[in-house]
């Protein structure tokens, strides 16, 4: 090795990631005994998509992550070859939680089951196995199940990611009055105008229905969504839709919309804890070639969950907003008043907060030259762009905004960004891979702009 090359740590100070391993979505969310636990899918032998278990994270303030043993591994008939995605309900002091097992039979073929375990503890868990029959009319692409409580019907419900014997993705629900006897199938989403199911996919994943007093939002991660012009240009996307869930139907006039508009965000889930609703995502969803490639792998280890952020609802439009415990986590402020300016801090590990509610001119910013955040003011636009990895090249995701930028909060870790703006309306989430664990930020702006640079602690 050169002896100039920096030697580059890619590990993480306060997201949760795998010391060892693949990660990928989050799994079974739930605050129980007073804990927040987070599981997750993970592979811990290598970083390829294969032997899914159910990795574990806990915290008692949703800062301080430590890491448990391997919650769920695939060792059953119904689960041998991958413990797949689910969630978590608390009932009777016990803590439920319900997932797809993955099997390939003796002909190579996948098949599926909708499966539940039980703990006293949050820690060990017994499997109880299949709660009901796979669907008729749909292929073994049935998979993900969400579970929560109504109180209006005195029951649970569930609700699957499912794929039809026609290859359209689409979401199933089932009810029951105890968590064992379970009734349905039945569709979940109705739309009042069947334009805006044109782009259904061939399979809807990790679906996830959000409670609000005014309305309700669905949320789902379709697979086969075309290109859209700057919509819908990841692998795989995550989307959002505004309506009302009565009677085990959501009904809806809402066209999907992207959760986040940035690189890497799939897969979210959602829980209830303290009175919020409070959500994590996946920083992993990538092209083929992307992730067989990324610099952690070097070290062991491949990809990693979003900061907590806590979800509301406004006009339609969902907003997410990092949790508040998060300001815990900031060591040193310093506030500038810039027009052109550069900073230099020791690692990338920083929170960026700055707000004109004048609307700002437009500005740029360059990280490490390797991610890029641009505002046009006159468009209303902006952009998140990065150099790729894998062939140098620099990819774009911009969005045009609905009225001008007037606030942004910019968390930045290691490998990761998380941009917040306009108080949450809009998100774009990216991993981005520097060749240097230092942080360089250029900025430039046609106007002098007050902002305030935190340093936050490494806590993991």
């Amino acid at each position: 090795m050169d002896e100039q090359t920096e030697k580059i740590d890619y590990s993480l100070g306060y997201h949760i990631f795998p010391k060892k391993g693949l990660l990928n979505d989050p799994n079974g969310l739930i605050k129980f005994k007073g804990f927040y636990h987070v599981f997750y899918q993970l592979n811990p032998q290598n970083t390829t998509h294969e032997n899914k278990c159910w990795g574990h994270a806990y915290s008692v303030d949703l800062i301080h992550w430590q890491q448990a043993e391997i919650a769920l591994f695939p060792d059953k008939w119904f689960d041998k070859d991958g413990v797949y995605s689910g969630s978590a309900v608390e009932y009777q002091e016990k803590l439920y939680v319900f997932y797809t097992g993955n099997v390939i039979d003796a002909a190579g073929i996948n098949l599926s089951y909708q499966c539940m375990a039980v703990s006293e503890d949050g820690f060990t868990f017994r499997k109880i196995g299949p709660i009901f029959p796979h669907p008729k009319g749909y292929t073994r692409h049935v998979r993900d199940p969400k579970v929560w409580y109504d109180p209006e019907q005195q029951g649970w419900y569930l609700l699957l990611g499912a794929q039809t014997n026609e290859k359209q993705g689409e979401a199933l629900v089932y009810f029951s009055k105890d968590l064992i006897e379970w009734e349905g199938p039945r569709l979940f989403l109705r739309a009042g105008d069947e334009r805006i199911l044109e782009q259904n996919g061939y399979m809807w994943e990790c679906p996830d229905l959000l409670h609000f007093e005014e309305q309700d939002i669905f949320i789902y991660s379709p697979q086969g969504i075309e290109e859209d012009d700057i919509h819908y240009k990841n692998l795989n996307q995550t989307v959002y839709r505004s309506g009302k869930f009565e009677n085990g139907i959501f009904s809806t006039d809402m066209d999907m919309r992207e959760i986040d508009w940035g690189f890497d965000y799939y897969a979210p889930q959602s829980f209830k804890a303290d009175g919020r609703v409070l959500s994590l995502g996946w920083m992993g969803s990538m092209f083929p070639e992307q992730e067989t490639t990324v610099p952690t792998i070097e070290e062991g280890w491949l990809h990693m969950l979003t900061i907590p952020r806590e979800l509301t609802v406004k006009d339609d439009h969902l907003i997410q907003r990092p949790v508040a415990e998060l300001q815990q986590l900031r060591t040193a402020e310093t506030k500038f008043n810039v027009q052109n300016e550069i900073f230099t801090f020791p690692n990338c590990r920083l929170e960026l907060l700055s707000e004109n509610y004048q609307g700002f001119s437009n500005f740029s910013y360059c990280i490490n030259d390797n991610l890029y955040f641009n505002y046009d003011a006159s468009e209303k636009k902006v952009q998140l762009n990065r150099l790729n990895w894998f062939n140098g090249e620099i990819e774009v995701r911009e969005l045009i905004l609905d009225e001008p930028l007037y606030q942004y909060q910019w968390y930045l870790e290691s490998t990761s960004s998380e941009l917040f703006l306009n108080e949450g309306k809009h998100v774009a989430s990216a991993r981005f891979f520097p060749k240097t664990s230092a942080a360089t930020i250029t900025f430039s702006s046609e106007k002098i702009n007050e902002i305030l640079i935190y340093e936050l602690a490494k806590v993991m």
